[in-house]
């Protein structure tokens, strides 16, 4: 018999963990600082990059887009008959989630399941989260955590649904161009579990995301679609390779091709955080002017029901194989499934190897 879908034991609770950001002026400096402690950065630039948030009174709105995405998932986990609790912690801002831990403990909880905001893997975007985590978890507390979900197919459908609204503002058979944070290549190259290819999980598993979505667009449009990948929020030192083209290099060589419509859609983010508002709505809105092109922003996949609905089949599916038991774990077609324990050499940390991670094996 098979066990119900309602079911989250062994954990006592779920915790949504996400990067942070202010809520405030007085918190810019002080949340830049926790993001980049170690990398000898200078105030004076960490002061210029404060700026993206003092246009928007020194709030990031990722927090609250946290909050919503907490309400969705109760929401979800109600309707489903689940009464697990649903926590959340940041990295680098309140609340943080080494008191989120603290307040788990004194709650008596024993089991965790960490639900990060991060889809993808790299060591920014997976194996950091880990970092953390393993640097904050109290003494008694075991925390696990769902796979990486940007290949699950309630992830992709939430984008192809974003995609195809947005193009309702634009004019027929626009370009598609889709937009990740970029990294060091370096680090994308050695993203994922090995073996892996010469680019990396990171850099792969966004192709495939790309392409599945623009599969999709054109069966329900009719029509076929061009697509590009493209990268944003860049912020290494010039001699450092990144990965490439910059969003608002690439919409230079479009309008140069006679390119006149585009649809941005910003499938490396699961919410409209900074680096969508500043890097997006804001600097290549302002290419897009001075090109006179036609443009559409899709929405990240946010708290659109297919990716609540995706989040929530991941914590099931989490909890199952913690009980012992085989599910079925679906992915998009030529994906693999992300593992829920990662070997030493996964999303490699390269700057410091042997920082201590949870959810590794």
């Amino acid at each position: 018999m098979a066990e119900p879908a309602t079911d989250l034991s062994p954990y006592d609770a779920v915790v949504l963990v996400s990067f942070g950001g202010p809520e405030g002026p007085d918190e810019v400096l002080p949340f830049l600082q926790q993001v980049t402690r170690g990398r000898n950065i200078p105030t004076e630039r960490l002061r210029e990059v404060g700026q993206h948030y003092d246009a928007r009174g020194g709030i990031s709105p990722i927090n609250d887009e946290c909050r919503a995405l907490l309400a969705a998932l109760r929401t979800e986990l109600d309707s489903r008959g689940v009464a697990t609790p649903v926590l959340w912690g940041n990295r680098n801002s309140r609340p943080f989630l080494s008191d989120t831990m603290a307040e788990a403990d004194a709650a008596g909880y024993r089991r965790l399941l960490a639900v990060t905001t991060s889809a993808y893997e790299s060591y920014s975007s997976c194996r950091q989260y880990r970092e953390d985590l393993a640097r904050t978890v109290r003494p008694g507390l075991v925390v696990d955590r769902v796979r990486q979900y940007a290949t699950h197919p309630g992830f992709v459908e939430a984008n192809i649904a974003q995609v195809l609204a947005a193009m309702e503002e634009v004019g027929p058979r626009p370009r598609l161009v889709f937009v990740t944070h970029s990294i060091p290549t370096a680090m994308s190259e050695s993203s994922g579990p090995a073996p892996r290819s010469s680019t990396g999980s990171y850099l792969d598993t966004h192709q495939l995301v790309a392409a599945a979505i623009t599969r999709a667009v054109d069966e329900v449009t009719g029509e076929e679609h061009q697509y590009d990948l493209v990268f944003c929020s860049r912020s290494g030192p010039p001699q450092q390779p990144w990965l490439e083209p910059d969003v608002n290099d690439h919409l230079d060589q479009l309008a140069a091709q006679g390119v006149t419509d585009v649809v941005l859609a910003p499938i490396g983010f699961t919410s409209d955080h900074m680096e969508v508002v500043h890097d997006l709505d804001t600097e290549a809105a302002e290419t897009i002017r001075r090109l006179g092109l036609r443009c559409a922003r899709a929405s990240t996949a946010r708290t659109h029901p297919a990716f609540v609905g995706a989040l929530v089949d991941l914590a099931l599916e989490r909890a199952a194989l913690a009980r012992g038991t085989q599910v079925r774990q679906p992915v998009i077609d030529g994906a693999a499934v992300s593992n829920i324990s990662c070997p030493g050499d996964c999303c490699v940390n390269l700057r410091h190897p042997d920082t201590p991670t949870l959810a590794g094996s």
